[in-house]
């Protein structure tokens, strides 16, 4: 006789458990504590078995029915359901540790070694804001080419089409790691090629006219704030690193004997150690700040605190302040205005290159080392602090 919910409600526990049947070797067992629970009993391969189906009241009679008929269907197909039970939970386990977030974090603590802190902070801001709300939680194996598109389109509708390309590079990274760790197949980013609406290249504002070169000089030479923050000014322009080069600069890397800055391979863009020959213009501004800084760590540090270096904004506010628009200079700018000026000035472009560091295949010789065209580079750097000193006192 099949259960009813009346029969199932008013079931009052007793000292020893007992059952009440249902059809099809579903029932619910009393037991003296006055729980409820839903039991299935089957037989294949010759082995009587039983299988818990929950508890009521979460799982009422109806829900039991259909547990009880999909474990019949199963079994028509000689499929143990507790097994396959089994093998399901197995597989959402293994689904949730190669969830895209726990993969993403694992290719992260691999790559962030050889990351400056600043890109690592990059990386994780775009994860964390563009890509684990939406994919996080996603087996990463079953993440499909659309699905990624949908979740970049997010970002490219907020305007942001260059962080939607770094995104896809970035889900790019991860998914090569998970092919070589066998937890996915295929990499979906790369069918996207061509999806996302193409990126404009940023031109790095920078003042190259001589004329306009001088009021800078005049403005950072006058400049009435920090005094390390002046030093910084003059140095972007006499060694036209990059700015973060620039701001992690430390005492250590300056040999003060050979005039030269060696800047090591995990500041560099390019991942090689890279020299700058010190001009005598910048010595003398080394000279004057060291009894400012000499003692710590940094050539340039925090405003705040020694123990960090200044901001990547120090250089940028200083320009401002001096009444430099973003559309007139940037910190990056003074790295322009040197290649133009010493191209135009007739210097071989591939020392140029090679002191500002490229170092592209196509453009320098693979063979590139921190040494190359040293002496070339050294005269060049002595003329170039030359060249802006004449301007200055024009």
């Amino acid at each position: 006789m099949a259960l009813t919910y009346t029969a199932i409600k008013n079931a009052k526990k007793k000292p020893k458990q007992y059952r009440l049947s249902d059809s099809g070797n579903l029932y619910l067992l009393v037991r003296p504590n006055g729980s409820k629970l839903w039991r299935l009993d089957y037989s294949i391969f010759g082995k009587r078995k039983t299988m818990a189906l929950g508890s009521y009241p979460v799982i009422d009679l109806k829900t039991a029915r259909t547990k009880r008929d999909e474990a019949k269907n199963l079994l028509s197909e000689g499929i143990d359901p507790v097994r396959h039970r089994q093998l399901t939970v197995s597989q959402q386990k293994k689904s949730a540790e190669n969830s895209f977030q726990s993969v993403s974090m694992e290719w992260f603590s691999r790559q962030e070694k050889n990351w400056s802190k600043g890109h690592a902070r990059t990386v994780t801001g775009r994860l964390e804001l563009n890509l684990l709300p939406w994919l996080g939680q996603r087996p990463i194996s079953e993440i499909s080419p659309q699905e990624l598109l949908k979740v970049l389109r997010k970002i490219e509708a907020r305007g942001a089409i260059e962080t939607a390309h770094r995104c896809k590079t970035i889900v790019s990274q991860i998914f090569r790691y998970a092919i070589s760790a066998g937890i996915a197949d295929r990499d979906p980013a790369v069918d996207l090629k061509g999806a996302l609406t193409p990126t404009r290249a940023k031109k790095m504002a920078a003042i190259t006219e001589p004329q306009k070169i001088k009021e800078l000089l005049l403005a950072i030479r006058d400049y009435e704030g920090h005094f390390i923050s002046r030093c910084a000014l003059q140095l972007s322009a006499l060694t036209f690193v990059r700015p973060g080069e620039l701001r992690q600069a430390e005492w250590q890397e300056i040999n003060w004997t050979k005039k030269e800055w060696l800047i090591p391979a995990n500041k560099m863009k390019a991942k090689r150690d890279h020299t700058v020959p010190l001009a005598e213009q910048t010595l003398m501004v080394l000279q004057e700040l060291d009894p400012f800084t000499g003692k710590g760590r940094y050539v340039f540090p925090s405003l705040r605190t020694t123990t960090r270096p200044m901001s990547n904004n120090t250089v940028l506010g200083a320009l401002r302040r001096m009444g430099f628009s973003k559309e007139e200079m940037t910190p990056h700018g003074f790295r322009s205005m040197a290649s133009t000026l010493l191209h135009e000035n007739g210097w071989e472009h591939e020392v140029i290159e090679l002191q500002l560091a490229h170092a592209k295949r196509d453009r320098v010789a693979a063979a590139y080392d921190r040494s190359r065209r040293l002496p070339d580079r050294r005269k060049m750097m002595q003329w170039w602090a030359d060249y802006l000193q004449k301007l200055e006192q024009k």
